[in-house]
């Protein structure tokens, strides 16, 4: 009499989001008796904090964004999906694809978050925020097409509505976007148009609170303040907006008229938590205890912008990439806990530093006590970006653009496609009939 041998099931992991906590997670488990399905809407991975460069004409996309596949290639226990996860079954283990579902023994979500704009998500198709590759090639389109106008704008007070750009949001992505739009209008472009002077631009960042860069030391932020006023930046402290539209913005009684405004004041997070309906503060975010899993269920683990995590003294860990791959590394190293019936330590945030360009020379670091300004931070910050772009090929290219455009001025990626080449086209031909009207 024979009887049929127990089958050994491998455990399965599936994470959603591809970001820094998601491939973390996935890199974490690399040698761990499972399979992994990794799941993104989208086919790459993203540098998010190099994001403003594309926006700015800076880098191209491609030196700042990685093909999913080709990062996990050599992890075989990784298989990935593209495809949009639309939610969670919990109660049977199902991730929900649509009309399909893929089942997991643990779940990692890693879905990151997008920008918010405080109750008024009209204000969103005037002041676009960057958190993806399509928002920083479209707000590179705005920020290049609005000279292009310019150029052939007739009416001077529509000149200096699209030559006026307001920046919203006084933190790292606002500080850095704003130096870049500084630098890119005064330097880059200095030369390039016959009707206007890019030079004579009015770049505004507007910031609710009492000082720009808030988690840092207030000797960094006031450094990044005048390294920016330097700069020819208008820095506006506190300074609510009040309304915004096609336009311009407002705050209060004062009014800015703008045909470019940018948002960074903000985000919300995905809705990872309402898939599970778990407890979430304001901005959406799951509530997650010291081992990163909602009390409702404990294969689930939440971690990246879409988690509120408690650091020293109760703190909320700042929304950061170091964040999010020290908590994507820890999901997986809970995963192998428990698969391996041990238990789960404590999340604990290591802070290495926290860094913010101004421009192509100026920057500001603060590690632990140890604050670096001026061209010694810019050399710090660029140093540590390099290093952890993913992808040799990546380092490579953005150290020699950015080598170039430190000794030149010159920005490589300044290019307007698709739907917005075809606006100037028009606008320029308008333009051009009603001034052959006028001199009839």
């Amino acid at each position: 009499m024979t009887t049929d041998a127990p089958t050994f099931r491998r455990k399965r992991v599936v994470i959603v989001g591809a970001g820094f906590a998601g491939l973390w997670a996935a890199r974490s488990l690399r040698r761990a008796p499972v399979d992994i399905t990794l799941i993104d809407r989208r086919n790459h991975h993203l540098f998010q904090p190099l994001l403003y460069q594309v926006a700015t004409a800076g880098l191209a996309p491609t030196q700042i964004a990685t093909p999913i596949r080709a990062i996990v290639r050599r992890q075989k226990n990784v298989e990935v999906l593209m495809a949009e996860v639309t939610g969670v079954d919990a109660d049977f283990n199902e991730v929900i694809l649509g009309e399909q579902r893929v089942g997991y023994d643990y779940l990692v979500l890693a879905t990151g978050a997008r920008h918010a704009y405080f109750g008024h998500d009209e204000w969103e198709p005037f002041a676009p925020g960057l958190k993806t590759l399509e928002d920083a090639t479209a707000l590179r389109a705005r920020i290049l097409l609005a000279f292009e106008r310019a150029e052939v704008e007739p009416d001077p007070a529509e000149r200096a509505r699209l030559m006026t750009f307001v920046l919203i949001g006084g933190g790292p992505t606002g500080v850095e976007m704003a130096g870049a739009i500084a630098e890119l209008a005064k330097k880059a472009l200095a030369r390039n148009y016959r009707h206007i002077d890019p030079g004579a631009s009015r770049i505004v960042l507007v910031e609710a609170g009492p000082r720009l860069l808030a988690q840092f030391p207030k000797d960094l932020s006031e450094s990044a303040r005048k390294a920016l006023e330097k700069l020819g930046v208008e820095v506006r402290l506190g300074a609510a907006v009040t309304s915004c539209d096609a336009d311009g913005v407002s705050m209060g009684d004062v009014r800015l008229e703008s045909r470019c405004v940018i948002w960074a004041a903000g985000v919300q997070s995905s809705p990872a938590a309402r898939w599970l309906n778990a407890p979430q503060d304001r901005a959406g975010r799951a509530l997650v205890g010291a081992d990163l899993r909602t009390d409702c269920h404990d294969n689930v683990f939440i971690v990246g912008d879409c988690a509120l995590v408690s650091g020293k003294g109760g703190k909320p860990v700042p929304g950061l990439a170091s964040v999010a791959k020290q908590e994507g590394k820890h999901a997986g190293r809970a995963i192998l806990s428990m698969l391996n019936g041990q238990p789960i330590e404590p999340f604990a945030y290591t802070n290495y530093g926290e860094l913010a360009t101004v421009g192509r020379k100026a920057a500001v670091a603060d590690f632990h006590g140890l604050h670096l300004k001026g061209f010694i931070g810019w050399l710090v910050w660029s140093l540590a970006h390099i290093y952890f772009l993913i992808g040799f090929r990546n380092r490579i290219a953005v150290a020699l653009d950015w080598t170039w455009s430190y000794l030149t001025f010159e920005r490589g990626a300044r290019l307007i496609t698709g739907e917005a080449a075809g606006l100037s086209v028009r606008k320029h031909a308008r333009s051009e009939a009603a001034t052959d009207r006028a001199a009839e």
